[in-house]
């Protein structure tokens, strides 16, 4: 288990637009996983449950969701930095997102995230635009790209 980075100020904080802001550690991908995902979202295609017939595939066995891959993005975030004062972040959306490579169920992945922009959206409340990359260890492509929208909602002050 990793110890949970530090927070940071946000004026340090908005210091790092344009920079790399700081890498997750691995996640394990596993057919548990992609098999609960498929529950709760009703996507059971068999290239995610069927290891016998996805095995025949091009992708050699199964493979998890894009869409299960876009939502460890949460997860991944708390091992970077976080803004001092803030009392809760919702996730606002994405401007672009795009699936590269294939998450092969057993594999690991991480994120790497790089701060595009920081502004003030209202009063308490900053937007984060944030790079992401999502990397499958042993693999030259990524499994995603995104650029992923953080609303960080301050505490309030006085």
């Amino acid at each position: 288990m990793t110890a949970t980075p530090s927070a940071i100020s946000p004026a340090d904080y908005a210091a790092m637009v344009g920079q790399h802001v700081g890498t997750s550690r691995w996640f394990d991908i596993i057919q548990p996983q992609i098999d609960q995902f498929a529950a709760c979202t009703g996507d059971r295609q068999y290239i995610h449950t069927d290891p016998e017939r996805a095995r025949q595939t091009p992708f050699g066995g199964t493979i998890a969701h894009g869409f299960l891959t876009l939502s460890m993005l949460p997860e991944m975030l708390t091992d970077i930095p976080a803004v001092a004062g803030v009392a809760m972040s919702v996730n606002y959306g994405m401007n672009r997102m795009r699936f590269l490579a294939p998450v092969p169920s057993g594999s690991r992945i991480r994120g790497r995230f790089e701060l595009r922009a920081l502004e003030e959206v209202g009063p308490g409340q900053l937007q984060a635009t944030l790079a992401v990359t999502i990397d499958i260890e042993g693999h030259p492509k990524p499994a995603l790209i995104a650029e992923w929208l953080v609303r960080h909602h301050l505490e309030p002050t006085g």
